[in-house]
Protein backbone atom coordinates (compact mmCIF):
# COMPACT_ATOMS: atom_id res chain seq x y z
CA UNK A 1 0.00 0.00 0.00
CA UNK A 2 1.40 3.40 -0.72
CA UNK A 3 2.49 5.44 1.81
CA UNK A 4 0.64 8.76 2.25
CA UNK A 5 1.68 12.45 3.10
CA UNK A 6 -0.92 15.23 4.40
CA UNK A 7 -0.62 18.47 2.53
CA UNK A 8 -0.35 21.14 4.61
CA UNK A 9 -0.64 23.88 2.32
CA UNK A 10 -4.47 22.36 1.30
CA UNK A 11 -5.39 22.10 4.82
CA UNK A 12 -4.09 25.86 6.18
CA UNK A 13 -5.89 27.10 2.34
CA UNK A 14 -9.27 25.72 3.22
CA UNK A 15 -9.76 26.05 7.04
CA UNK A 16 -9.77 29.47 8.07
CA UNK A 17 -8.62 30.66 11.84
CA UNK A 18 -12.10 31.89 12.60
CA UNK A 19 -13.34 28.17 11.59
CA UNK A 20 -10.77 26.92 14.48
CA UNK A 21 -12.07 29.06 16.82
CA UNK A 22 -15.33 28.69 16.41
CA UNK A 23 -14.73 24.80 16.69
CA UNK A 24 -13.30 25.40 19.78
CA UNK A 25 -15.97 27.79 21.48
CA UNK A 26 -13.41 30.74 21.67
CA UNK A 27 -14.75 34.00 21.89
CA UNK A 28 -13.55 36.84 19.93
CA UNK A 29 -14.27 40.42 19.34
CA UNK A 30 -14.04 41.87 15.95
CA UNK A 31 -11.10 44.90 15.83
CA UNK A 32 -11.83 45.54 12.57
CA UNK A 33 -12.24 44.39 8.97
CA UNK A 34 -9.13 42.13 9.09
CA UNK A 35 -8.63 41.71 13.17
CA UNK A 36 -10.11 39.61 15.99
CA UNK A 37 -9.47 39.99 19.18
CA UNK A 38 -9.90 37.89 22.74
CA UNK A 39 -8.62 35.72 25.97
CA UNK A 40 -5.73 32.81 24.61
CA UNK A 41 -7.41 30.31 24.73
CA UNK A 42 -3.54 28.05 24.61
CA UNK A 43 -2.75 25.74 27.43
CA UNK A 44 0.69 27.50 27.94
CA UNK A 45 -1.14 30.56 28.93
CA UNK A 46 -0.88 31.78 32.48
CA UNK A 47 -0.83 35.32 32.45
CA UNK A 48 -3.30 37.06 34.57
CA UNK A 49 -2.84 40.49 33.40
CA UNK A 50 -2.74 39.50 29.54
CA UNK A 51 -6.83 39.33 29.04
CA UNK A 52 -7.01 39.89 25.60
CA UNK A 53 -3.75 38.94 24.38
CA UNK A 54 -4.80 36.88 21.74
CA UNK A 55 -5.22 37.99 18.09
CA UNK A 56 -5.86 36.87 15.02
CA UNK A 57 -5.73 37.98 11.57
CA UNK A 58 -8.09 36.54 9.22
CA UNK A 59 -7.14 37.98 6.02
CA UNK A 60 -3.73 35.90 6.40
CA UNK A 61 -5.37 33.67 8.31
CA UNK A 62 -2.59 33.86 10.99
CA UNK A 63 -2.76 34.31 15.02
CA UNK A 64 -0.59 35.82 17.89
CA UNK A 65 -0.46 36.13 21.69
CA UNK A 66 2.57 38.11 22.90
CA UNK A 67 1.62 36.99 26.87
CA UNK A 68 4.85 36.15 28.37
CA UNK A 69 3.62 33.22 29.50
CA UNK A 70 2.87 32.02 25.92
CA UNK A 71 5.90 33.42 24.50
CA UNK A 72 8.46 31.41 27.14
CA UNK A 73 6.17 28.35 26.29
CA UNK A 74 6.91 28.89 22.56
CA UNK A 75 10.94 29.71 22.56
CA UNK A 76 9.79 33.26 21.48
CA UNK A 77 7.43 32.62 19.10
CA UNK A 78 4.73 34.61 19.30
CA UNK A 79 2.26 33.17 16.85
CA UNK A 80 1.67 30.74 14.19
CA UNK A 81 -1.08 29.51 11.93
CA UNK A 82 -3.68 26.94 12.06
CA UNK A 83 -1.68 24.01 12.44
CA UNK A 84 0.26 25.82 15.18
CA UNK A 85 -2.80 26.81 16.72
CA UNK A 86 -4.09 23.27 16.61
CA UNK A 87 -0.97 21.05 17.20
CA UNK A 88 -0.89 23.27 20.81
CA UNK A 89 -4.23 23.01 21.83
CA UNK A 90 -4.81 19.08 21.09
CA UNK A 91 -0.65 18.89 22.29
CA UNK A 92 0.00 17.14 19.09
CA UNK A 93 2.54 17.39 16.21
CA UNK A 94 1.73 19.81 12.91
CA UNK A 95 1.12 16.35 10.74
CA UNK A 96 -1.23 15.22 13.30
CA UNK A 97 -2.87 18.56 13.58
CA UNK A 98 -3.42 18.84 10.04
CA UNK A 99 -4.99 15.23 9.87
CA UNK A 100 -7.62 16.49 12.65
CA UNK A 101 -8.45 19.82 10.27
CA UNK A 102 -8.78 17.65 7.62
CA UNK A 103 -10.92 15.49 9.71
CA UNK A 104 -12.90 17.92 11.06
CA UNK A 105 -13.36 20.03 7.92
CA UNK A 106 -13.96 17.39 5.18
CA UNK A 107 -10.53 18.68 3.49
CA UNK A 108 -9.25 16.58 0.91
CA UNK A 109 -5.51 16.49 2.04
CA UNK A 110 -3.57 13.19 1.43
CA UNK A 111 -0.38 13.49 -1.16
CA UNK A 112 1.09 10.26 -2.68
CA UNK A 113 4.94 9.93 -1.54
CA UNK A 114 5.83 10.99 -5.11
CA UNK A 115 4.02 14.13 -4.73
CA UNK A 116 4.90 14.64 -1.31
CA UNK A 117 8.45 14.78 -1.54
CA UNK A 118 8.38 17.56 -4.52
CA UNK A 119 6.51 19.74 -1.82
CA UNK A 120 7.64 22.05 1.19
CA UNK A 121 5.56 23.62 3.68
CA UNK A 122 4.58 27.33 2.82
CA UNK A 123 4.38 30.00 4.99
CA UNK A 124 1.38 31.58 5.12
CA UNK A 125 0.56 34.26 2.69
CA UNK A 126 -0.99 37.53 3.23
CA UNK A 127 -3.84 36.64 0.46
CA UNK A 128 -7.89 37.65 0.94
CA UNK A 129 -9.90 35.78 2.71
CA UNK A 130 -9.41 31.93 3.05
CA UNK A 131 -12.36 29.83 1.34
CA UNK A 132 -14.68 28.24 3.23
CA UNK A 133 -13.90 24.37 3.77
CA UNK A 134 -15.12 21.96 0.99
CA UNK A 135 -17.78 20.33 3.18
CA UNK A 136 -21.06 19.37 1.07
CA UNK A 137 -24.52 20.33 2.17
CA UNK A 138 -27.49 18.75 1.65
CA UNK A 139 -29.19 19.72 -2.10
CA UNK A 140 -32.76 21.22 -2.41
CA UNK A 141 -34.82 22.23 -5.12
CA UNK A 142 -38.38 22.91 -5.61
CA UNK A 143 -40.22 24.38 -2.33
CA UNK A 144 -43.39 23.17 0.16
CA UNK A 145 -46.31 24.56 -0.99
CA UNK A 146 -48.12 25.42 1.69
CA UNK A 147 -50.89 22.81 3.39
CA UNK A 148 -54.78 23.29 2.70
CA UNK A 149 -56.04 22.26 6.11
CA UNK A 150 -55.17 22.03 9.60
CA UNK A 151 -55.54 18.75 12.06
CA UNK A 152 -58.30 19.27 14.69
CA UNK A 153 -58.41 18.16 18.04
CA UNK A 154 -55.06 18.41 18.67
CA UNK A 155 -54.42 17.28 22.67
CA UNK A 156 -51.93 20.48 24.08
CA UNK A 157 -51.82 18.84 27.15
CA UNK A 158 -51.12 14.98 26.76
CA UNK A 159 -49.19 13.46 29.13
CA UNK A 160 -45.94 12.69 26.72
CA UNK A 161 -45.49 16.44 26.53
CA UNK A 162 -45.17 16.73 30.01
CA UNK A 163 -42.69 13.96 30.61
CA UNK A 164 -40.46 15.99 28.21
CA UNK A 165 -40.48 18.98 30.04
CA UNK A 166 -42.66 20.43 27.58
CA UNK A 167 -45.16 23.23 29.40
CA UNK A 168 -48.69 22.92 28.44
CA UNK A 169 -48.32 26.73 27.60
CA UNK A 170 -45.60 26.23 24.99
CA UNK A 171 -47.13 23.51 23.42
CA UNK A 172 -49.91 25.62 22.50
CA UNK A 173 -47.49 28.50 21.17
CA UNK A 174 -45.68 25.87 19.17
CA UNK A 175 -49.29 23.99 18.08
CA UNK A 176 -47.54 20.82 19.37
CA UNK A 177 -49.83 18.38 20.82
CA UNK A 178 -51.34 14.47 20.60
CA UNK A 179 -53.61 13.82 17.56
CA UNK A 180 -56.22 11.44 17.82
CA UNK A 181 -58.23 10.87 14.41
CA UNK A 182 -57.17 9.04 11.39
CA UNK A 183 -54.80 9.86 9.14
CA UNK A 184 -50.75 9.65 8.29
CA UNK A 185 -50.25 11.40 11.90
CA UNK A 186 -52.80 9.58 13.50
CA UNK A 187 -51.65 8.36 17.35
CA UNK A 188 -48.68 10.54 16.87
CA UNK A 189 -47.62 13.95 18.90
CA UNK A 190 -48.17 16.35 15.74
CA UNK A 191 -45.59 19.59 15.05
CA UNK A 192 -46.95 21.83 12.86
CA UNK A 193 -44.18 23.46 10.61
CA UNK A 194 -44.42 27.33 8.98
CA UNK A 195 -41.91 28.41 6.13
CA UNK A 196 -40.15 31.97 6.69
CA UNK A 197 -43.35 33.57 5.51
CA UNK A 198 -45.77 31.94 8.61
CA UNK A 199 -47.36 29.47 5.81
CA UNK A 200 -48.23 26.19 7.03
CA UNK A 201 -46.33 23.59 5.10
CA UNK A 202 -46.13 20.52 7.01
CA UNK A 203 -46.80 18.05 10.24
CA UNK A 204 -44.23 15.86 11.28
CA UNK A 205 -45.71 13.35 13.47
CA UNK A 206 -43.28 11.73 17.03
CA UNK A 207 -44.25 8.51 17.48
CA UNK A 208 -44.99 7.19 21.58
CA UNK A 209 -44.60 4.10 23.52
CA UNK A 210 -41.31 2.83 21.21
CA UNK A 211 -43.48 3.45 17.95
CA UNK A 212 -41.31 3.54 14.68
CA UNK A 213 -40.45 5.31 12.31
CA UNK A 214 -39.69 7.91 15.63
CA UNK A 215 -40.37 11.09 13.12
CA UNK A 216 -42.74 10.77 10.44
CA UNK A 217 -42.35 13.54 7.73
CA UNK A 218 -45.41 13.53 4.42
CA UNK A 219 -44.34 12.80 1.85
CA UNK A 220 -42.49 15.00 -0.34
CA UNK A 221 -41.77 17.42 2.57
CA UNK A 222 -38.24 18.59 1.99
CA UNK A 223 -37.11 19.93 5.60
CA UNK A 224 -33.79 21.28 4.27
CA UNK A 225 -36.01 24.50 2.93
CA UNK A 226 -37.08 25.20 6.56
CA UNK A 227 -35.86 26.24 10.16
CA UNK A 228 -38.19 25.52 12.22
CA UNK A 229 -39.14 28.31 14.65
CA UNK A 230 -38.09 30.74 12.32
CA UNK A 231 -41.29 32.96 12.15
CA UNK A 232 -41.28 33.01 15.90
CA UNK A 233 -37.17 33.79 16.33
CA UNK A 234 -37.36 36.73 13.96
CA UNK A 235 -40.12 38.18 16.31
CA UNK A 236 -38.03 37.81 19.45
CA UNK A 237 -36.95 40.73 21.12
CA UNK A 238 -33.50 40.41 20.53
CA UNK A 239 -33.58 38.74 16.65
CA UNK A 240 -29.97 39.51 16.01
CA UNK A 241 -28.39 36.30 18.33
CA UNK A 242 -30.38 33.25 17.17
CA UNK A 243 -29.50 29.68 18.91
CA UNK A 244 -29.73 27.01 16.65
CA UNK A 245 -30.45 23.52 17.68
CA UNK A 246 -31.05 20.25 16.23
CA UNK A 247 -34.24 19.28 16.98
CA UNK A 248 -38.42 20.19 17.71
CA UNK A 249 -38.15 19.70 21.81
CA UNK A 250 -34.78 21.19 21.69
CA UNK A 251 -36.00 24.16 20.33
CA UNK A 252 -39.40 24.25 22.37
CA UNK A 253 -37.09 23.52 25.59
CA UNK A 254 -34.64 26.37 24.63
CA UNK A 255 -37.62 29.02 24.08
CA UNK A 256 -39.10 27.71 26.84
CA UNK A 257 -35.79 28.73 29.33
CA UNK A 258 -36.32 32.31 28.09
CA UNK A 259 -34.21 32.12 24.85
CA UNK A 260 -37.31 32.85 22.08
CA UNK A 261 -34.89 33.55 18.85
CA UNK A 262 -34.52 29.75 18.45
CA UNK A 263 -34.39 27.84 15.25
CA UNK A 264 -34.21 23.62 14.35
CA UNK A 265 -32.18 22.28 11.90
CA UNK A 266 -34.04 18.94 11.58
CA UNK A 267 -30.99 17.11 11.66
CA UNK A 268 -27.20 17.80 12.56
CA UNK A 269 -26.40 19.36 9.20
CA UNK A 270 -26.67 22.26 7.35
CA UNK A 271 -28.69 22.87 4.01
CA UNK A 272 -27.60 25.49 1.34
CA UNK A 273 -31.37 27.24 2.15
CA UNK A 274 -30.86 27.01 5.62
CA UNK A 275 -27.10 29.03 5.08
CA UNK A 276 -28.96 31.45 3.30
CA UNK A 277 -32.04 31.87 5.69
CA UNK A 278 -29.70 32.02 9.00
CA UNK A 279 -27.11 34.19 7.12
CA UNK A 280 -29.82 36.58 5.98
CA UNK A 281 -31.65 37.01 8.85
CA UNK A 282 -29.34 37.33 12.02
CA UNK A 283 -25.84 38.52 12.79
CA UNK A 284 -24.98 36.04 15.97
CA UNK A 285 -25.25 32.39 15.66
CA UNK A 286 -25.22 30.05 19.09
CA UNK A 287 -25.01 26.63 17.82
CA UNK A 288 -26.02 24.19 20.88
CA UNK A 289 -26.25 20.64 19.06
CA UNK A 290 -25.84 17.33 20.18
CA UNK A 291 -23.31 15.96 22.46
CA UNK A 292 -22.41 13.26 20.41
CA UNK A 293 -20.50 12.53 17.47
CA UNK A 294 -22.69 13.41 14.73
CA UNK A 295 -23.78 16.72 16.62
CA UNK A 296 -20.09 17.89 17.40
CA UNK A 297 -19.14 16.92 13.87
CA UNK A 298 -22.62 19.04 12.33
CA UNK A 299 -21.24 21.79 14.58
CA UNK A 300 -17.63 21.85 13.28
CA UNK A 301 -18.90 22.17 9.46
CA UNK A 302 -21.52 24.54 10.26
CA UNK A 303 -19.01 26.73 12.10
CA UNK A 304 -17.12 26.57 9.67
CA UNK A 305 -19.42 27.76 6.51
CA UNK A 306 -21.35 30.38 8.84
CA UNK A 307 -18.30 32.08 10.52
CA UNK A 308 -17.85 33.85 6.92
CA UNK A 309 -20.91 35.36 7.34
CA UNK A 310 -22.41 35.70 11.06
CA UNK A 311 -20.27 35.88 13.83
CA UNK A 312 -20.92 32.33 15.43
CA UNK A 313 -20.37 30.41 19.27
CA UNK A 314 -19.92 27.04 19.56
CA UNK A 315 -21.17 25.37 22.09
CA UNK A 316 -20.34 21.85 23.42
CA UNK A 317 -22.83 19.70 25.65
CA UNK A 318 -21.75 16.87 27.31
CA UNK A 319 -21.65 13.32 25.75
CA UNK A 320 -25.28 12.19 25.73
CA UNK A 321 -26.70 15.27 26.36
CA UNK A 322 -29.33 16.82 24.02
CA UNK A 323 -30.81 20.63 24.44
CA UNK A 324 -34.23 19.01 25.27
CA UNK A 325 -33.01 16.67 27.99
CA UNK A 326 -31.47 20.01 29.83
CA UNK A 327 -33.43 21.39 32.24
CA UNK A 328 -34.58 25.23 31.76
CA UNK A 329 -31.50 26.51 34.63
CA UNK A 330 -28.66 24.46 32.63
CA UNK A 331 -30.16 26.23 29.64
CA UNK A 332 -29.49 29.50 31.32
CA UNK A 333 -26.22 28.46 32.93
CA UNK A 334 -25.03 28.01 29.14
CA UNK A 335 -26.77 30.65 27.46
CA UNK A 336 -27.39 33.49 30.07
CA UNK A 337 -23.98 35.06 29.71
CA UNK A 338 -23.65 35.34 25.80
Amino acid sequence: MEKTWVDFKAVKNAVSIEAVLGRYAVKVYRVNKEHVRGKCPLPSHTSAVSKLSFIANTAKNVWSCKSESCVAAREGKTGGNVLDFVALMERCSIKEAAEKLASWFGVRAELPVAAASTMKEAPAKAAGPTPAPAVESPKEEGENPPLKFTLKGVDLAHPYLGDRGIAEGTAALFGAGFFPGNGLMKGRVVIPIENERGELVAYVGRAIGGGEPKYKFPPGFKKTLVLYNLVRALKAPDARRVVVVEGFFGTMKVHQAGFPCVVGLMGSTLSEAQEKLLSEHFREAVLLLDGDEAGREGTAQIAARLVHKVFVKALDLPDGKQPDSLSAEEVRGLLGNL
